[in-house]
């Protein structure tokens, strides 16, 4: 018994010496990589590369350089920094090779060996090929330099030691690179390659586990982060977008409004102005027709009708049998109901609709919030919407009650909004 106690100690010792090494141990250097000449046209494709993949939106902070980094991320275990990317070579990555891009990019790794998190999506640009990643570096580099030194990250503990990401690695890090489906047409293969790579929509669209690997088996299913809800963008026809057309989700793409269906707010319309609004027509459908034919998921609030609580609405006036909140009823008609209208149809302009939303139907009405704090804006071949911020004119529980009464009455919801969640949203 004591010698079996013995191999038994001495197995686990090994094993915990193996997980040392293998957690601690520095990563050798990253692997030489035969680059193409840099030409004009390979800038050019590396821009609209990085544009597709939306790298200006995360590195740049807010009224700072392009691609100069410092932008927060703030996250259940703390606030993450954008680094700077431009060619800056003691604060950027001007003196980095292509191989320890490439490394960066597809494994989530340092030029220094150290292990990147996963704020950067790495998980999805390890899909993309090396041509492309090499094509982005290529374009950065032909950006001018901006030195700006890097904020350092502020994360508890044990989230800030960086060698324990090679565990999150182990998990759920993608084994294999993009690969195309013979069967399928080549529109629906450059769409996934762009929803799925490029586009890196599941970072935001994707379930998170608890930690913060994202759970495969619901991809584009819908998950709010950063303050936001990212809809289901599955094919399922009443929680994703199965009842959209190709026009309809390319228009979407490409104006951040789809009539009918509602006008994108927060890190969603601000990836349409940094990114899809800039990309060709061809690729916006492509990515239509592939976001269509996936597997089709129940998540998530329902878009559809104008709800039963609509019932006797009109233009100017709700229902005389309303009982919804009278405090939220009385800022929505002192502010909101000149725009939207009582009967949800948009006053002014049905781009100011509201029946029928997924965000009026979500009871935590965590967009409707956003949207009341923060304001909105969007120009399309329709017009042009404007909807000034709230955020100073009224107090968290008025905030907390228009929001309530607004996804009761235009979405048929009971709205669960409490002033303590304004409050927070206020910061993100």
């Amino acid at each position: 018994m004591r010698r079996l106690l013995g191999v038994v100690a001495g197995l686990v010792l090994i094993g915990i010496a193996a997980a040392a090494a293998f957690v601690f141990w520095p990563a050798g250097p990253a692997k030489a990589v035969a680059a193409a000449p840099v030409t004009p046209d390979l800038v050019a494709r590396g821009q609209y590369i990085a544009t597709a993949a939306d790298c200006v939106a995360c590195h740049t902070a807010p009224g700072g350089q392009p691609f100069a980094g410092g932008r927060a991320f703030r996250l259940p275990f703390g606030t993450i920094y954008s680094p700077n990317i431009t060619s800056d070579r003691a604060t950027g990555i001007g003196a980095w090779s292509d191989g320890e891009f490439l490394r960066a990019m597809h494994e989530g790794v340092g030029r220094g060996g150290e292990e990147f998190y996963p704020a950067f999506p790495y998980t999805s640009y390890h899909r993309m090929t090396e041509g492309d990643v090499l094509a982005v570096k290529a374009y950065l580099a032909s950006l001018p330099a901006v030195r700006v030194q890097n904020r350092p990250n502020a994360l508890s503990f044990p989230f800030d030691q960086r060698p324990l990401m090679r565990f999150w690695k182990l998990l759920f890090m993608p084994r294999d690179g993009f690969r195309s489906d013979a069967s399928k047409p080549a529109d629906w293969n450059r769409g996934a390659y762009l929803v799925t790579a490029l586009g890196h929509c599941g970072e935001c669209h994707t379930p998170r586990n608890m930690m913060y690997g994202l759970k495969t088996s619901q991809a584009l299913s819908g998950e709010t982060m950063q303050g936001w809800t990212a809809w289901n963008i599955t094919s399922d026809p009443h929680h994703g977008v199965g009842a959209w057309s190709v026009d309809d989700l390319a228009g979407y793409f490409r104006y951040g409004y789809a009539p009918g269906k509602g006008a994108a707010n927060g890190p969603m319309k601000e990836a349409i102005d940094f990114s899809l609004s800039k990309l060709t027509d061809a690729d916006l459908r492509a990515m239509a027709v592939y976001l269509k034919s996936v597997p089709a998921s129940s998540r998530g609030p329902a878009a559809g009708a104008a709800p039963p609580s609509l019932s006797g609405s009109t233009l100017t006036g709700p229902p005389v049998s309303e009982t919804a909140d009278a405090a939220g009823r009385k800022v929505f008609e002192g502010a909101c109901a000149s725009c939207h209208a009582w009967n949800g149809q948009g006053q002014e302009t049905p781009m100011a609709a509201l029946a029928g939303l997924p965000a009026v139907a979500d009871p935590k009405g965590v967009n409707v919030m956003q949207t009341v704090l923060h304001g909105s804006s969007v120009t399309a071949p329709q017009g042009h919407a404007f909807m000034p911020s709230f955020g100073a004119d009224y107090s968290n529980a008025e905030i907390a009650a228009v929001t309530n009464y607004v996804v009761t009455h235009f979405g048929g919801a009971d709205g669960r909004a409490k002033p303590s969640d304004v409050a927070k949203a206020r910061t993100q």
